[in-house]
Formats: C-alpha cells, sequence, structure tokens
C-alpha cells in the first residue's frame, strides 16, 4: 500500500445516472470509509469547516475513531461542504490513481443529491441556488431598487433571515434592472479580422453568466472593451441559462441537466461557427470544463465545449504567447492584492491573471491562494454565515499586511467577501475592470 501518491490527480466520471449513486446504505458505506481515511490523515483541517466537523465528531466519540460516530451526524459533514475542490487538488495524497480513490468532494455532492432526491434540502436553499427566478424578478426596475434598498433594511432583513434563510449580517449583491444583455442590445461585434493564437480563434462569444448580467454589468462591459481594444470582436450567446453550478451545490442534479440541454446546443451551434466561449465567473467556467464533462463522459457535445471554453486571462495569456496581447498601458497600478478564486485555482490553468496584470508598468501583485469562504449561498446563509466569516479572516489579514491599493479577486462574490471590515483605498474590484482602467479605456 502506497503512502500518497506523486501521481497527477485523475477524475472519474460522477455516475449520476446510475441508480446505485442514489442507494443510502452504499452511500454511508462510502462516507464511512472515506471519513476513516480523512481521519487517519487530517490534511486538510484548514481548509474549510467540513473536514473540523468530522474530526470533532471522531474525538468527541467513545472510540476516537470513526466507528464511534453516529451515522446521522455524516450529514453535518456534508453540510459544511460547498464542493471548492480545493481539498482534492491540493490536499489529498489519495485520489485517484491512488488505489484508495478518494474524491471527497463528488462524495459530499452524491450525498447532497441523495438528500435533494429525498426532499430534505431546505426550500430557502432551493430559492437562493435560483438565480434564473431571482435574476428575472430582481431586475425589474422597480423591483430591484427595492430589493436593493432591501438588503439596507435592518426590519426587512430580519424578516429575509426567517423567510429566506439569510443571516441578516450578510452582505448582500446588487440587482441591475439595466442588465448586461440590455447594455449589450445595440451593439454589433467590432469588424475585425480573426487572429488565431495557439487554440484560440480570435473570436470571442460571451457567455453572460447570471452574475454578471444581473448583479454586474460592468464587469462584462470591461471585458468586451478590453478585448476589443485588443483585435478580438465579442458578441453575447443569443440565448443562456444559469450554468448550473448552484444547482449543483444543492444536489439538483435534474435541473443542471435541463439548463445543460438549453446551454450546450446554443455554445456548440456558435463554435462550430468560430467563436471561442468565454465566461467571467470562474465557477461558471469550471461548469462546463470539470462538472459537466464528469456528468456527461460520452457526450461529444459537452467535451467540446470544454475544450473551447476559457476563463478570460487564461485567453488573454494565449494571445500574449503569440504576441498579439496590447502591452501599451497607461496607467500603472501600484500594489495589487489578487485573491485566487478557488473555482479559478482548480483549473489548473496557472496564475494567469496575475501574469496579464504583471506586464502592467509600476504594478506589484501579491498573490492570495486561500479560500474566501462564500461560495455563493454558503457565505450569506443564516446556518453558515459565522463560519464563512472565519473562513475569510487568514484572507483578510494577508490583504492588510500588503498595504494594497487594490484588492481585486476574479470571483465579484468573494472580493466582496474579503472586503468586509477592511479599510481600502480604492474598495474591492475585478482584475477584468482593472485591466481596463490599466489600459485607459474610459
Amino acid at each position: 500500500m502506497r503512502e500518497g501518491s506523486l501521481e497527477a490527480p485523475t477524475r472519474h466520471a460522477l455516475g449520476w445516472e446510475d441508480p446505485a449513486f442514489y442507494d443510502e446504505k452504499g452511500l454511508f458505506d462510502e462516507l464511512e470509509r472515506v471519513y476513516d481515511i480523512c481521519h487517519g490523515c487530517r490534511r486538510c483541517v484548514s481548509l474549510c469547516d467540513a473536514f473540523p466537523t468530522l474530526f470533532d465528531l471522531v474525538d468527541e466519540s467513545e472510540t476516537f475513531e470513526v466507528d464511534g460516530v453516529a451515522r446521522d451526524d455524516y450529514w453535518k459533514v456534508v453540510d459544511q461542504c460547498y464542493l471548492c475542490d480545493l481539498c482534492y487538488q491540493t490536499k489529498c495524497p489519495y485520489v485517484p490513481p491512488h488505489e484508495w480513490n478518494v474524491d471527497f468532494p463528488h462524495l459530499m455532492l452524491r450525498a447532497k443529491a441523495i438528500q435533494f432526491d429525498k426532499g430534505e434540502r431546505k426550500i430557502s436553499h432551493r430559492l437562493l441556488s435560483n438565480t434564473k427566478i431571482q435574476g428575472k424578478v430582481a431586475s425589474l426596475p422597480v423591483v430591484s431598487t427595492a430589493i436593493n434598498a432591501a438588503g439596507r433594511n435592518k426590519g426587512l432583513r430580519k424578516l429575509m433571515e426567517k423567510t429566506l434563510d439569510v443571516d441578516v449580517r450578510a452582505t448582500l449583491p446588487e440587482f441591475h434592472s439595466k442588465t448586461l444583455r440590455k447594455r449589450d442590445r445595440n451593439r454589433r461585434p467590432a469588424d475585425l479580422p480573426a487572429r488565431e493564437a495557439g487554440s484560440t480563434s480570435g473570436r470571442v462569444a460571451l457567455f453572460t453568466t447570471c452574475y454578471c448580467n444581473v448583479n454586474t454589468p460592468d464587469i462584462g462591459q470591461d471585458l468586451i472593451r478590453i478585448f476589443e481594444h485588443n483585435g478580438i470582436p465579442v458578441r453575447l450567446t443569443s440565448k443562456e441559462e444559469c450554468c448550473g453550478m448552484p444547482k449543483l451545490e444543492q444536489g439538483d442534479l435534474k435541473t443542471v441537466d435541463k439548463y445543460r440541454r438549453t446551454n450546450i446546443p446554443e455554445l456548440i451551434r456558435l463554435i462550430d461557427e468560430g467563436w471561442d466561449i468565454v465566461a467571467a465567473i470562474p465557477s461558471c467556467v469550471l461548469m462546463f470544463k470539470q462538472e459537466l464533462p464528469l456528468m456527461y463522459p460520452d457526450d461529444p457535445d459537452v467535451q467540446k465545449v470544454k475544450a473551447n471554453i476559457y476563463d478570460p486571462f487564461e485567453y488573454l495569456a494565449h494571445r500574449h504567447k503569440e504576441g498579439l496581447l496590447n502591452t501599451e498601458f497607461k496607467h500603472g497600478l501600484g500594489k495589487v492584492a489578487w485573491h485566487v478564486p478557488c473555482h479559478q485555482r482548480v483549473q489548473n490553468i496557472g496564475p494567469k491573471t496575475r501574469d496579464i496584470l504583471a506586464l502592467v508598468p509600476d504594478t506589484e501583485i501579491t498573490m492570495i491562494e486561500r479560500c474566501s469562504g462564500h461560495d455563493g449561498t454558503y457565505g450569506v446563509r443564516a446556518g453558515t454565515w459565522e463560519r464563512s466569516q472565519k473562513i475569510a479572516r487568514p484572507v483578510r489579514s494577508r490583504v492588510q499586511k500588503t498595504a494594497a491599493e487594490y484588492l481585486v479577486s476574479d470571483c465579484p462574490m468573494a472580493a466582496s467577501q474579503i472586503a468586509e471590515g477592511l479599510e481600502l483605498r480604492h474598495g474591492e474590484t475585478n482584475p477584468i475592470s482593472l485591466l481596463r482602467k490599466a489600459y485607459g479605456l474610459d
């Protein structure tokens, strides 16, 4: 038996359509096996609250082993996992191809799927993860104003805590009635010749994502300005649903499948027409690069999208490698604290955001590779807000020590989470918007 592995991690298909996937006895047997391995290792104790929860259950049991933990308490560990994937990618020595075959995040996903299938996931959690309904309702002009005001009203926030399980202290995102799609409605892609670079065609279709469309449309507009400044014509996808990540995290795999049936054909159409796909939110890129391909390993269209979707800075790095990146920057950025989102780290593309921002003269980048603890809903729910703040605290401490002029994260939600309580010279921002500033694009 090997103690750990030096081989590159591999990932098995999820197998979610197999009836055995939903067998609760099989799940508990696998939970006990994996929990016992984790208990004997404990390398992941600093990542999130799932592992401290597990180890406390073991240490407080009569046997001081996993066999002393009540099986009903196994769910307490599941509830603290928000599928950041860092344990698999950065810590666990027993992931496949090791013979112990530990995939903790996908085991937690299986448990959440069984909970959802049995109707045991909270209705409030289902609503919080339904970005489609949120976007449609909250982007209406009068409604968006009311919701944004409610986020600052203590009385309404207490009501939201009781009805939607949203912690009264949590920072909530703004909603915009003038969405990215509305702002882009009359724009036409720049008439620029497509120039290939590496695997990129030089023509981009932007998957707007729920968050960039409704909550942070400025990021989408900044991305379009930057890409076209670099000679890359950009259009939006003609139609799209949520990428499915919020529903995946709740174990609602049937809704993930529903969204796939809208998104994949549209993305395939664009790819076949010569467009590359880019999305500005790391979780959305990861959904198409990893989770959907593992759910549908034999679907050639899903695999084709996987090969043709890019993180924005990954895309720009391909251009730079071939000498096609515009490096005529007008403004230095000074000290920048760059937080690397978990869902970007696990794409295994390297620190492309840092590499591109570091090309800007008079700019110093400090890279912070630690989870912000937000995860979309985990960082706002009443039952997990305090735990999320505990996870974020070391990141905030790192930012303070850098004395940075800018705090940026490719994930807007992570940036807002980290910025809470910090006195920042310029407030939190997105690296795409910061690059626009460096170019002097007003």
